[in-house]
């Protein structure tokens, strides 16, 4: 059986391969290639392997690179930092033996965390390993919608981002870089556990419903953390213009809390902050005798 973090390695080699073109290295492309990228000899050549053993370890089977052999790879790969240490992160996984049994819990969010979401007075959640949505704020739920209206398996961000049903936030010009984000966050966690039914779920339902994600799947990015600036289009105050960012929270990997932010003194903060009293109000008149939710408009939730 091959060793998951072997085959990972290899995918993960197979696709920087690829992307890299002969001239890219000062190679000459001579005559007709079969392959878009370098070929295996070539990557071989460069990182002054013998071709049969760096086609091992593309192939998954048993080998155990140095970390002078893992270097030269990067180096003959170009990688930036980021790749370079998912690259010596997956083979070090590689060496050794896989553990009998890995603990498959459920993620739990401190409570410490729960209460730092409730003061803050911008919108933030906390997304799991897999991106699995595990909590929010109020000020998340007045911009990105109700995440209760969700059945929790169906509550990630990927999941979302690729649903056909919000078929509007695929006209964002963004879109394609936010799914790379998300991807590459997704495959960092792989690294560590390739084998976690929560990511072999989510893989497996994207590969086989959606082109898109297979796509960008293969192109085996990593992000340890993303950042970017998106517009919401909110109907009760107009668009706003908010930056977000991922603050890593204590595990490996452990979740990590998305926070969307508004420049201060703009017209996107006053929004953001009416946005907020409108929810509140809302909130505390939504609810009758029985605690039922009687504002039936909510909008799906947003991916950012």
């Amino acid at each position: 059986m091959t060793h998951p973090y072997a085959r990972e390695l290899g995918d993960f080699l197979r696709a920087r391969r690829s992307r890299l073109r002969p001239r890219d290295v000062g190679l000459e492309p001579g005559g007709r290639r079969k392959v878009s990228g370098l070929r295996r000899e070539e990557l071989a050549l460069l990182a002054g392997l013998s071709t049969d053993y760096y086609q091992r370890m593309e192939q998954g089977r048993e080998v155990r690179p140095s970390d002078d052999v893992l270097d030269a790879l990067a180096d003959a790969l170009g990688l930036d930092d980021e790749e370079r240490r998912h690259l010596f992160a997956l083979a070090h996984a590689a060496r050794r033996p896989m553990p009998a049994r890995v603990d498959h819990g459920p993620e739990r969010v401190p409570d410490s965390t729960r209460r730092l979401l409730r003061v803050m007075d911008t919108p933030a959640v906390v997304l799991g390993r897999h991106l699995d949505v595990l909590d929010w704020n109020p000020m998340a739920e007045a911009l990105l919608g109700h995440p209760d209206d969700y059945p929790p398996d169906r509550l990630n961000m990927l999941l979302l981002l690729f649903d056909d049903l919000l078929t509007d936030e695929r006209r964002c010009p963004d879109w394609e870089r936010q799914a790379l984000n998300y991807i590459g966050m997704l495959r960092a966690a792989v690294a560590v556990d390739p084998t976690h039914p929560r990511a072999t779920a989510i893989v497996g339902e994207l590969s086989i419903r959606s082109a898109e994600f297979r796509r960008l799947w293969a192109r085996h990015d990593v992000r340890e953390s993303v950042s970017g600036t998106k517009t919401f289009r909110v109907p009760e105050v107009g668009d706003i213009l908010l930056d977000w960012d991922t603050y890593p929270l204590p595990g490996n990997p452990g979740p990590v809390m998305l926070v969307f932010t508004a420049e201060p003194g703009t017209a996107d903060a006053d929004r953001l902050r009416l946005l907020g009293s409108l929810h509140a109000t809302r909130s505390a008149l939504a609810t009758n005798g029985r605690g039922d939710r009687l504002d039936q408009s909510a909008r799906p939730y947003r991916t950012v």
